[in-house]
């Protein structure tokens, strides 16, 4: 599903770090591990294509995506991947019902009210449905996040620092629901985090560091 080669990443202030080779299966749960300044984002922003301009090469379900145009890249990213960032990013303005639109209008996909409905379901959502996001809790916002990036249906799921910000309880929520939507979608995930607590949860591990 996944796999990396001699990869690694020129900084504009000239340090380069260098990535072991790897490779993930479909549908496994991976973190990434290692502390503040590691590399870890870095990569897992490279493996989304969110970052580019590196040297090696990211084999995604046997395509190259170093070798892609920025629109080829655009469309891969959305039609594949979602993405959970530590901060959600969602939109205030809009309602949540809205904000999971976006995907799908942002991935050149059709939009499909259905589909969404279904997903905040899936989140016990439903009812916030027509709420801004403005309006929900910490948690909340977060499940929110995590709708917008699985509404898709994509075969990975990048998350980034997702629940370091978060309570025991909220973080134990959160990644269950990361766990859970992901093999209800049969999807890959990939978090990387300084999180210790998610160490017992996710047996998969990959420790990032300068090469």
């Amino acid at each position: 599903m996944i796999d990396v080669r001699d990869l690694s990443y020129g900084y504009a202030s000239g340090k380069r770090i260098r990535f072991n080779d790897f490779q993930i299966n479909k549908g496994s749960h991976w973190l990434l591990l290692g502390e503040s300044g590691s590399g870890k984002t870095t990569l897992l922003h490279l493996l989304s294509g969110l970052l580019t301009s590196q040297q090696g090469k990211i084999i995604i379900d046997g395509t190259d995506i170093t070798q892609l145009s920025e629109s080829r890249l655009d469309h891969f990213r959305g039609a594949n991947m979602g993405f959970v960032f530590q901060k959600n990013h969602l939109i205030s303005a809009l309602t949540v019902k809205r904000n999971l639109l976006m995907a799908p209008f942002l991935a050149g996909l059709k939009q499909d009210d259905n589909n969404v409905i279904e997903v905040l379901r899936e989140l016990g959502l439903e009812e916030k449905a027509s709420s801004r996001v403005s309006e929900l809790s910490q948690g909340q916002a977060q499940r929110v996040a995590i709708g917008r990036a699985i509404v898709n249906k994509p075969s990975i799921i990048f998350a980034d620092e997702p629940t370091s910000a978060l309570d025991d309880k909220n973080c134990e929520a959160v990644i269950k629901l990361l766990l859970s939507t992901a093999q209800a979608n049969k999807s890959t995930l990939v978090v990387a985090t300084h999180d210790q607590r998610l160490k017992s949860v996710i047996s998969n591990q990959l420790t990032v560091g300068n090469q």
